[in-house]
């Protein structure tokens, strides 16, 4: 996995949990969610990453 794609996905996965502490504290379930789903997205392309780096080696 290149330094720049474990960036971009880190800096997605910080959106998220800013996200989520956003709406958890004004108490919005659908800002909550969207922060959530940021970071599974983030935590899902590291895994395609790390699959993909197991074949190229």
């Amino acid at each position: 996995m290149g330094l720049f794609d474990k960036a971009t996905n880190k800096a997605e996965e910080a959106t998220g949990k800013g996200k989520e502490a956003a709406g958890d504290a004004t108490n919005d379930d659908s800002t909550k969610m969207e922060g959530k789903v940021d970071q599974a997205k983030a935590e899902g392309k590291d895994k395609l990453e790390d699959v993909k780096d197991k074949f190229d080696n």
